[in-house]
């Protein structure tokens, strides 16, 4: 993951350097999934600062560790010309109780259909993808999973009204996703209770100023292999000092996770802009 970032970089830096065309904190943070959002669901906003004469690249690294798992995610985004978002990252799973780890890659693009975050009348509307592969789905063929890799497909809407509460801004994002994901796909894909559905995300956040967020996140999820799979959720702070860094934190409640009940923990991400 180092060396992608670093040859990314590397290739990019001449025609990013200049952007910077947008509000502070308007891109939002870096997603579990590698897109532009916040940490559990992917937003309408393309990542990093770039306008529509602009590109820009970004990096991240996150950390979620709750009662029983860990999960780390690193990852790099690219925004063409405010149009086009792709972006790669790759995650680790620690089962703690069964001392094994789980990888998965994670290949995303999105395309902006429609709107502006802040400037236009209507939100922003969004189309994205997110196709996943394990990296070894023994685990995954065990509990019932059908495939070791799988597109997940969303629609996402967002929009930030400025001075909507008492003077605060405040955004929300509104998710649809298509999706036959185990636990986002550590645990593979479909499964004798289901092989695919639609699925609600929805986010909303009060910026307090231009450098402090503080919002919450709930997201919708499948039960294909009846395991009792929960929907997950966090309460969540984001800081952005400037252009260049984002950090946001968590305490999030992920439920269930492969019978194991009650997984509630925090979440640490940082993302630097360039």
């Amino acid at each position: 993951m180092k060396k992608i970032i670093s040859i990314a970089l590397l290739l990019c830096w001449p025609c990013i350097s200049a952007a910077n065309g947008k509000l502070l904190a308007t891109p939002g943070g870096s997603q579990l999934e590698g897109s532009a959002g916040g940490g559990l669901v992917p937003w309408a906003q393309l990542a990093g600062y770039a306008s529509e004469d602009e590109m820009a690249l970004s990096g991240y690294c996150t950390r979620a560790s709750v009662d029983d798992f860990e999960l780390d995610t690193c990852g790099v985004q690219a925004n063409f010309f405010d149009r086009l978002e792709v972006s790669y990252a790759e995650q680790r799973f620690d089962v703690d109780p069964l001392a094994l780890t789980l990888e998965q890659s994670i290949i995303g693009a999105k395309v902006r259909l429609y709107g502006d975050l802040v400037y236009s009348a209507w939100p922003q509307v969004s189309l994205g993808m997110q196709h996943k592969r394990l990296d070894s789905a023994d685990i995954a063929f065990a509990v019932g999973a059908k495939e070791d890799s799988g597109t997940d497909v969303y629609l996402a809407a967002s929009k930030l009204h400025l001075g909507l509460i008492n003077g605060y801004n405040f955004l929300w994002n509104a998710t649809v996703r298509y999706t036959q994901a185990n636990e986002m796909g550590l645990l593979g894909f479909g499964g004798a209770q289901g092989n695919g559905a639609l699925h609600a995300e929805l986010s909303a956040a009060v910026l307090f100023n231009q450098h402090l967020a503080v919002g919450m996140e709930y997201r919708q999820k499948p039960d294909n292999l009846g395991l009792g799979e929960d929907d997950w959720r966090d309460v969540f702070v984001a800081w952005f000092p400037n252009k260049h860094i984002s950090v946001t934190a968590a305490y999030v409640q992920l439920g269930s996770i492969a019978t194991v009940a009650d997984q509630d923990g925090w979440y640490l991400s940082i993302t630097g802009y360039y």
